[in-house]
């Protein structure tokens, strides 16, 4: 537990300084916690990333994370997204090409993972560069460790309801509705001092969609790491587990808020 807190205010105080310092150094950040994730990924279905075809996978997922001011196509008169999808193309053409040896299976697996880490992080760029880019991503961040924190909390104390077993024992649908609660308390503070929307349904819709998906973004990569065997998803953060440990809600809540118009 002392590693645990001693890692959390080290990570924490680093990450959260890089935030506000915006920038380049903030992209490269992303780009590292990125590049990590999609390893850890390769790793957990024993994919070396030194192998070509790791090697391929992290340029998938770059062209998906990198904006296009620092990754563009253009002088190939294509766009990231044709890029991408020709990628896939030569992806499944290695399945008959190395005669099985690289399968349908694996390039499946690639270009999910490069979806779901790629579109993932990238939203963390993409929305700490807007307007209010800064006071938008701590209210994401803020909202998601309440609900982590309700969730705990509430499970502990309240919880006597499994909310899905097979995937992950431990956490109830108490806890669940504690995380959401807290979530609520805590990102109407937030709101009361700092107003990121022009109207109160706005802001509960926010809170809603990442306190609930924030939490289901946590047993997609419970789901993960079940299936493949594994505890946790690296060893990069002691006491903490990998990147995709710290940052699995964070990832997917990012594309869904985009995708609602929210960010």
């Amino acid at each position: 537990m002392k590693q645990r807190i001693i890692t959390a205010i080290i990570a924490g105080a680093g990450f959260l300084s890089i935030i506000i310092i915006g920038d380049w150094p903030f992209t490269l950040l992303i780009f590292a916690l990125a590049t990590i994730a999609m390893h850890e990924l390769l790793k957990m279905k024993q994919m070396k990333l030194s192998s070509p075809i790791g090697l391929l996978s992290l340029f998938l997922m770059w062209i998906l994370l990198l904006p296009e001011t620092i990754l563009g196509f253009r002088w190939l008169h294509i766009d990231k997204l044709e890029m991408f999808l020709l990628l896939i193309i030569v992806l499944l053409a290695l399945t008959v090409i190395t005669k099985n040896k690289f399968t349908f299976d694996q390039a499946g697996f690639i270009i999910l993972s490069s979806v779901y880490i790629g579109f993932g992080f990238h939203f963390f760029i993409y929305t700490r560069f807007l307007e209010q880019g800064l006071s938008l991503l701590f209210f994401i961040l803020i909202l998601v460790w309440a609900t982590d924190s309700g969730a705990y909390f509430s499970g502990r104390f309240f919880g006597k309801h499994k909310l899905w077993p097979q995937i992950s024992p431990k956490k109830t649908i108490e806890g669940a509705l504690g995380g959401v609660l807290l979530a609520f308390i805590i990102g109407i503070v937030f709101i009361t001092f700092i107003p990121l929307f022009t109207n109160w349904f706005t802001t509960v819709l926010f809170i809603l969609v990442v306190s609930v998906t924030g939490q289901l973004g946590d047993l997609v990569e419970s789901a993960l790491k079940r299936h493949y065997s594994v505890k946790d998803s690296g060893q990069v953060l002691p006491g903490h587990g990998g990147i995709l440990d710290r940052f699995d809600s964070l990832i997917y809540v990012m594309p869904i808020l985009y995708l609602l118009n929210l960010i």
